[in-house]
């Protein structure tokens, strides 16, 4: 978590006044795992220190042309553009030698900035000053660059500590005219303006954020080498070419296909070749896919939805005989078991004993049944209180007679007739639910 998010500027666990001293509030971030280590020649040590910019948004190398010794995450103040600039120390020591060797920069590089001395009090007030001037210049810029139509996106402005510069970066398709834009921007800033065109990849390291994968994006954490990405580094991982799954935030393609490709082009070496067809008495069989984790090769036949997986040896074996103009007759597919365990059914328990979801479910469902009613669903309850599936509402019509009953109903058995019910008074008619007898009408109940 970076310092100045938390709202306080102190980090909470190693506290040194807001300066982290792990590096973990500045992007582009390099562990110095030879910190600790002591120094055997103070001559021979690397005099080259690297200094990041804007939490590390720019990191620059610097020489150290001073006797005084920086730890990480000291302010220094270097040379810049007519004037001087504040940045932090990020790494010093050996493993500078070995980020100059993989940014193909030389060591004794006379044209080398260099680091002027530890940042002051006043260096540094004026630094943060200048700082807090950049998001009001951001959207002002953004603003003006609208008015102008202007066919570019205003990504990040970083202001020069002495505030007598700054740099705005800025992604656009086509190039952009904005000689009338640097001339307001310098009128109204009181700054010497210097435009700088990045790339989409460039900003989204600028700007930071979240991937698909729940980590920080790895362009704004540690990868500085943005190497080209196209859709056959997909098509060796066998991942399907959606294009939002496979772009980034920035728009392109993640950059994370790249990282596993060589692993795939060496497992795919010992795959047969030539083996995208095969000749069987049912057809010709399509090659789909390969998986290199099982050793599968995956082939379809014609009219026919279901996939075959072969081993390699097996497609070996039919590609020869195929080369001798024999035909096989089937292709011998393999049985793949997949990984899932079965699923075991939930369930909990309750202080009376155990009851299944299977029975709560059932039980839900038999009340809702009930609460419809006669005649308002598919169902309808018998005087047990179980779904009748012979309800088919009143009947409009003329009345031909009694139903015919193809049947007992299914229940425990016939009930058993116990005689006539009592008469406590009067009845005008059948009681409402109640069906006729077999063979007979509805009628008054004789007493």
């Amino acid at each position: 978590m970076g310092c100045g998010s938390c709202g306080t500027g102190k980090p909470g666990g190693c506290k040194s006044n807001g300066g982290c001293s792990s590096g973990g509030c500045n992007r582009l971030n390099v562990h110095d795992w030879l910190r600790d280590l002591p120094i055997d020649d103070v001559d021979s040590q690397c005099k080259v220190v690297e200094v990041s910019f804007k939490q590390g948004s720019r990191k620059e190398f610097y020489k150290n042309t001073t006797s005084q010794q920086f730890e990480k995450g000291d302010y220094v103040t270097v040379e810049g553009i007519n004037g001087f600039d504040v940045g932090e120390v990020s790494l010093t020591g050996e493993l500078v030698r070995v980020q100059l060797k993989k940014r193909g920069t030389d060591e004794f590089n006379p044209d080398m900035k260099k680091i002027l001395r530890p940042s002051i009090d006043r260096e540094i007030e004026a630094f943060k000053i200048s700082k807090s001037r950049e998001s009001d210049i951001l959207a002002r810029s953004r603003t003006h660059a609208s008015y102008f139509k202007l066919a570019m996106k205003l990504s990040e402005v970083e202001v020069q500590a002495d505030g007598k510069k700054a740099t705005f970066f800025y992604t656009a398709d086509d190039r952009i005219d904005f000689r009338e834009l640097i001339r307001i921007f310098a009128g109204e800033f009181k700054l010497k303006v210097e435009m700088r065109q990045i790339g989409i990849r460039q900003e989204a390291a600028k700007l930071g954020g979240i991937g698909s994968c729940g980590r920080e994006l790895c362009c704004s954490t540690w990868l500085h080498d943005f190497k080209s990405v196209n859709t056959t580094a997909a098509r060796y991982q066998n991942l399907s070419i959606n294009q939002t799954k496979l772009s980034g935030q920035c728009g392109r393609l993640k950059c994370c296909l790249n990282f596993e490709l060589d692993t795939y082009l060496d497992a795919l070496q010992g795959f047969p070749d030539y083996a995208d067809t095969l000749q069987t008495a049912m057809g010709q069989a399509f090659l789909i896919k390969k998986d290199i984790f099982k050793n599968l090769m995956w082939y379809t036949l014609p009219n026919n939805t279901k996939h075959f997986p072969l081993t390699i040896d097996r497609v070996v074996e039919i590609k020869k005989l195929n080369q001798q103009g024999i035909v096989v007759d089937e292709l011998q597919a393999v049985e793949v078991i997949s990984g899932k365990a079965k699923e075991v059914e939930s369930s909990f328990v309750e202080l009376v004993g155990q009851i299944s979801l299977k029975t709560l479910e059932k039980n839900d469902r038999r009340r809702k049944d009930q609460q419809r009613g006669p005649g308002n669903g598919n169902y309808n309850n018998d005087r047990n209180g179980g779904p009748n599936r012979d309800s088919r509402g009143p009947s409009n019509g003329p009345n031909n007679g009694p139903r015919n009953f193809n049947g007992p109903r299914n229940n425990n058995g016939p009930r058993n007739n116990n005689g006539p019910r009592p008469n406590n008074g009067p009845n005008n008619g059948p009681r409402p639910g109640n069906r006729p007898p077999e063979g007979g009408s509805p009628g008054p109940t004789q007493s």
